[in-house]
């Protein structure tokens, strides 16, 4: 979808501002309840960043066009969205909610990746103003003592547990891996996870590698991988790094038995662009449209789905649907604080234990998501879909175990 056609989605128009920023319509009657943040709609973080924006916006215009507005304190509220691109860049994105903060906005919502969430976060929190989000999983995000951020995944570290239980359940059992991150907050600590992790569950490391934060190249990496050839190869690395790896890998005929890219195959834009060669790869995901949850305003995650793709035609993705809980989640808080006050409703949601379309909403005391309730599950691509092979209780599908070598690949 082109951007114009995201930023017609639901309604709004773009704002002729130094930052271009989305407005959403103001409320005909009753208050506005105004939430700002910032979303990478360009740079390098678009592709997951247009999917937060669209999840945010959806959830907003349901809210208000659907159900009326939202009551809170017997008062009713229309959602005012306050979204600026802050174009991937982190700078930016610190001038924008500095803007907000200035101009008298309370609540937040967050970017998308560690390296913007983090900065931003800081300037939040130095306020005393609450940030719920959907796109920073950095440890510092939650290791910092702050108290009024709040995140929709466990932190990096504690991200890998459910892939490493499935690891050990696949036949014949894997022994070895290898593993590639970038040198970047977040995936430096999901590596930290990763070995963490399959540590634990008796695997074998043979070998790590870390990859600069902007990278073009991985053919020495691999020829490495293809001398000594593990059993897994895990990528906690960014979306069109595991492109990358993957289309390298297919030039090389580098093969694996798993090759497990934590960001990337989520995305129906990478499977499109890998194409046959997506099938087999395995990934986290952290929601799909057909777990059980319900709440009383969507109802359940088909319903949002349905109402996400009457509004667009982009595919929906986890990001979407973690980012529309944000709002949900705030809503929610504020009604159980009976206030819209910043440091009521920051109470509300460090003791929030809510169901929604997303998941059951509960946060650790350091503010990151609970990693029973919030944490991942496992996909794998079959037949061009992601089909849902970990934990059990959740299964689309049986694990293909090993996969195909690259030139097996229908």
């Amino acid at each position: 979808m082109r951007r114009r056609d995201v930023l017609r989605g639901a309604g709004w128009s773009a704002a002729a501002l130094a930052a271009p920023a989305i407005h959403s319509a103001h409320a005909q009657a009753g208050k506005s309840l105004v939430i700002g943040g910032s979303v990478p709609l360009t740079g390098a973080a678009a592709e997951t960043g247009l999917n937060v924006n669209n999840g945010y916006i959806t959830a907003a215009t349901y809210l208000n066009d659907v159900l009326g507005g939202v009551e809170i304190a017997g008062e009713k509220y229309k959602i005012e969205l306050k979204l600026f691109d802050d174009a991937s860049d982190p700078a930016r994105a610190t001038t924008l909610i500095q803007r907000q903060l200035d101009e008298g906005t309370n609540f937040f919502l967050g970017s998308f990746g560690s390296n913007i969430v983090l900065p931003t976060a800081a300037i939040t929190e130095r306020a005393k103003k609450p940030m719920v989000q959907t796109g920073g999983g950095s440890d510092a995000i939650f290791t910092r003592g702050f108290k009024y951020v709040f995140g929709m995944y466990p932190r990096a570290t504690r991200q890998f547990t459910s892939a490493a239980a499935l690891f050990k359940t696949l036949k014949p059992a894997p022994e070895t891996y290898s593993l590639i991150y970038n040198n970047d907050a977040f995936s430096k600590t999901a590596a930290e996870g990763v070995r963490l992790a399959c540590d634990k569950e008796g695997l074998k490391r043979i070998e790590t590698y870390e990859l600069p934060t902007k990278v073009t190249d991985v053919s020495s990496v691999l020829a490495s991988v293809r001398e000594k050839t593990p059993d897994l190869l895990i990528c906690v690395v960014h979306d069109q790094d595991s492109l990358l790896i993957a289309r390298q890998m297919v030039a090389t005929n580098t093969n694996v038995k798993l090759l497990y890219q934590g960001l990337g195959p989520q995305l129906a834009s990478f499977r499109e662009a890998l194409g046959k060669y997506s099938e087999g790869l395995f990934c986290s995901t952290y929601w799909d449209e057909s777990v059980p949850y319900k709440d009383k305003f969507f109802g359940n995650a088909k319903k949002f789905a349905e109402y996400y793709r009457s509004k667009y035609t982009r595919p929906i993705a986890y990001h979407t649907a973690g980012a529309a809980a944000c709002i949900e989640t705030y809503v929610l808080a504020m009604q159980a604080a009976k206030s819209t006050k910043p440091e009521a409703v920051r109470e509300a949601l460090a003791a929030a234990d809510f169901e929604t379309f997303y998941a059951r909403i509960k946060f650790t005391p350091d503010g990151d998501g609970d990693a029973l309730f919030l944490g991942g599950m496992i996909a794998q691509v079959q037949k061009g879909k992601l089909e849902l092979v970990f934990p059990e209780a959740a299964r689309s599908a049986a694990p293909i175990y090993p996969t195909p070598t690259w030139d097996k690949k229908a």
